[in-house]
């Protein structure tokens, strides 16, 4: 299995945040990693991401999860389960009203290891999303240079 993760503090609380993250269409905005997803966080419903590090791939996930204010869950991959990708978004509640955001991807499956060769190391990009959510959530900037 091949993971990714990146985790920030948001002085900002878990309704903001979470109004935020399900805001995909908005992603654009404050992501620079991300030209733009299409669909809607509905669960069983389909998104495609149109990332910036991968132009020539957009992906497709299938939202699987949705606990407001908690976490997000996506799945994609290849069928049959042969490789299989689950990205997870959790905010956790902070008692000073805060929140912390982690953003996790798993690669698993026998074929994994044929997505680890033309997957990019994600982390960079999961905490510039980090960064940016962070930023747009504070107050602090529209949208972070690249």
């Amino acid at each position: 299995m091949r993971s990714f993760e990146a985790a920030t503090r948001i002085d900002a609380g878990p309704a903001d945040v979470w109004a935020l993250l399900i805001g995909v269409g908005q992603w654009r905005d404050w992501d620079s990693g991300v030209d733009r997803v299409d669909g809607r966080v509905t669960l069983g419903e389909p998104l495609t991401i149109y990332a910036t590090m991968i132009r020539s791939r957009p992906f497709t996930v299938t939202v699987t999860e949705i606990r407001p204010r908690e976490a997000m869950r996506w799945r994609g991959g290849l069928p049959l389960g042969v490789a299989t990708i689950e990205r997870t978004y959790s905010l956790d509640a902070q008692d000073d009203g805060g929140t912390v955001l982690t953003v996790r991807e798993d690669h698993s499956g026998p074929l994994a290891g044929l997505l680890g060769r033309t997957t990019p190391d994600l982390n960079p990009s999961f905490r510039q999303f980090c960064a940016g959510l962070k930023a747009r959530a504070e107050g602090k900037v529209s949208r972070p240079a690249t």
